[in-house]
């Protein structure tokens, strides 16, 4: 399986620290957040990557290469102008061949690709949406699920009077090569605003597939997330294991 990691954000919430240092390359335990990731998913044999890049490339780019020390193939996507989440996954539709993972590279988590995979091929829709639950859903993209976790609403960031779940995106989907067919090309569009709403008004099946509280989800748009990351990786709930 192929994934594609977003790491081309600027993470204006976190300035300045990322003034110098890309938002997904924030050091945990002396390591680039994104590198948790990539071992991760080289963990479930993901083994061809593409990361696009826009903010800072430079130290991405140096840092992983062509992937070989992590035991995977990393090839990059610079944009000129930023995409958008599904802007810059339609830039790179040559590189997908099959289901492919997308990962935005400022969230870590232990996601389990296997049951996700497994829930997806028992669903059988377009796309499975990897949530968690969040009290505070202003800041996220959220879902109505019916009892079979098929989404029934998707929006993104809603006003405190249209919030109508708790459920959000964590930023990890496994998608079908026709949501390619979905993204405009040659201008930025963004899963949650353009994309998945516009596949639930033609009636294609998405799922929501909900995240353990073992697998988990740790974001770092602001500071405080970033001291709960640190935390939760000194706890050990964030390293991947041997």
């Amino acid at each position: 399986m192929k994934a594609m990691l977003l790491a081309a954000g600027k993470g204006l919430r976190l300035r300045p620290l990322t003034d110098r240092v890309p938002k997904c390359m924030m050091r945990l335990g002396g390591r680039p957040a994104l590198e948790y990731t990539i071992e991760w998913l080289q963990r479930f044999s993901v083994t061809d990557v593409m990361i696009n890049l826009h903010h800072l490339p430079e130290p991405i780019r140096d840092h992983f290469g062509d992937g070989r020390q992590w035991g995977v193939r990393i090839r990059y996507s610079p944009e000129e102008e930023l995409l958008g989440t599904a802007g810059a996954v339609k830039k790179a539709a040559w590189f997908f061949d099959g289901p492919f993972v997308v990962w935005y590279g400022d969230n870590l988590s232990r996601c389990d690709l296997g049951r996700l995979v497994a829930f997806h091929e028992n669903k059988g829709g377009a796309a499975a949406i990897a949530v968690h639950y969040r009290r505070d859903p202003s800041n996220s993209g959220i879902l109505a699920l019916d009892s079979s976790d098929r989404v029934l609403r998707f929006l993104e960031k809603p006003r405190p009077e249209e919030v109508f779940s708790s459920w959000v995106s964590a930023g990890i989907f496994l998608l079908e090569p026709e949501v390619l067919s979905f993204i405009p090309a040659g201008r930025p569009s963004d899963f949650g605003r353009d994309v998945f709403p516009a596949m639930l008004a033609a009636g294609r099946r998405l799922y929501g597939y909900r995240l353990s509280d073992a697998e988990g989800l740790w974001w770092m748009d602001t500071p405080e997330d970033l001291c709960r990351m640190e935390e939760a990786w000194c706890d050990q709930r964030l390293q991947v294991p041997e």
